[in-house]
């Protein structure tokens, strides 16, 4: 098991704070296991067991806790003395109108109650979450694995790009989710990430949206799927489904809110850099992971460059890192990456050739800050020029001050 790190130095300062700690994650990306970490943490400092409350709602154990009633009975039976407890409330998604016995939690236990919650859509932030809690929580978003959690699950030491890309390239094709590291064989592995998909599709967006026309929401499903970092259009789209008469723009801006919500891609804003704003209808979908966009693309071409920048995405958003797309007047930058007063703007290449390096080079030269500019590709020859930093993947991977 992988010590998840980048993720517990953001969550262990609130540890004893007055506020609910949300875990917010795509499903099976290893949110039960943060909070098992976090469990582990905290005993080390010395609480004992009868001072923690851990329950996952996944577990039959708990098929009784049913709504707010049950938890808040539930956990009071648990609640013993006047002694601070720390509730740990795994896929609480799955209890009726659970935000309420929390928030009751919460006002009754003050101070006397660490309160963690962790779930698999977005929704839970979005929704039920945002509405009463509003101001009384903090959230974490959870993605699978990085490419060095992977080299760290393999106990492997090499920071070598040269040695790591047999590594890489598997990484490239079948994503980080932690529990297809346990199956060798690419049709176990392909079998895994086809559960876990069809799970996602299944229990957090089908059902829970109440999809009547499943045929044509499959058919959008394997269109984003198979398309990542790709420019969204409306039209495009419409015309890919055009055995479907009468499909609407609104119901499939409604389809894509859902598979977002589910976590299982994200919509960025693209971002005027000269004009200082947000424009608005225009988007690119990124998958939370590319093993399961693989278990969809059966029979067609590998977008290699399509996915080196989405793994860039997803390495940028899971350091903390707000992104979005840059927009100039005659061309664009990939990503602008902002934290704090942090700012960094990034050009992702498959490969560079004569064409391509002053294409994606000279794309900074129309920004006048200093922020610093990176070109990422397979290359592995040292490319920087001009004040413009050239990394390799994998020593972009491997970098963690960047």
């Amino acid at each position: 098991m992988v010590i998840r790190e980048k993720y517990l130095s953001k969550i262990r300062p609130f540890y004893e704070v007055d506020i609910i700690k949300a875990i917010v994650g795509i499903r099976r990306c290893g949110k039960s296991v943060i909070l098992t970490q976090i469990v582990d943490e905290i005993k080390n400092k010395g609480i004992d067991n009868n001072h923690i409350i851990y329950l996952n709602f996944e577990l039959k154990k708990y098929s009784n806790i049913k709504n707010d009633n049950d938890l808040d009975n539930y956990v009071h039976s648990l609640i013993k003395d006047k002694k601070k407890h720390y509730l740990f409330l795994d896929e609480i998604g799955k209890v009726k109108n659970w935000e309420l016995a929390v928030n009751s939690f919460k006002a009754e236990y003050k101070e006397k109650i660490s309160i963690f919650i962790a779930g698999s859509n977005s929704d839970l932030l979005s929704g039920e979450l945002a509405t009463n809690l509003s101001g009384r929580y903090v959230s974490f978003e959870i993605y699978p694995l990085s490419f060095r959690e992977v080299c760290d699950l393999k106990k492997i030491k090499t920071t070598n790009k040269y040695e790591l890309q047999e590594e890489f390239d598997n990484y490239l094709m079948w994503g980080g989710m932690p529990q297809r590291y346990v199956l060798s064989a690419e049709e176990e592995v392909n079998a895994y990430l086809t559960d876990v998909f069809n799970s996602i599709v299944i229990k957090d967006i089908i059902e829970r949206y109440n999809i009547k026309d499943i045929d044509l929401f499959n058919r959008v499903v394997e269109y984003i799927m198979t398309t990542p970092s790709q420019t969204f259009s409306g039209d495009n789209l419409i015309k890919y489904l055009e055995e479907y008469k009468g499909v609407t723009k609104n119901t499939l801006y409604n389809y894509l809110e859902y598979m977002k919500n589910a976590c299982l891609i994200s919509k960025v804003e693209r971002y005027d850099v000269r004009g200082k704003r947000i424009l608005k209808g225009k988007y690119k979908y990124y998958l939370t992971d590319l093993g399961l966009g693989q278990v969809k693309n059966v029979g067609k071409k590998l977008q290699l460059g399509a996915y080196l920048e989405n793994i860039v995405y997803n390495e940028l958003k899971s350091r903390g890192y707000d992104v979005k797309i840059g927009t100039l007047k005659y061309g664009e930058i990939d990503f602008i990456a902002t934290k704090f007063k942090d700012k960094k703007y990034f050009q992702v290449a498959y490969y560079l050739n004569d064409d391509s390096i002053e294409r994606e080079f000279a794309s900074f030269s129309k920004i006048e800050d200093n922020y610093p500019k990176y070109v990422i590709s397979m290359d592995t020859i040292d490319l920087s020029q001009n004040g413009v930093i050239h990394k390799n993947i994998i020593d972009f991977l491997l970098d963690d001050t960047i």
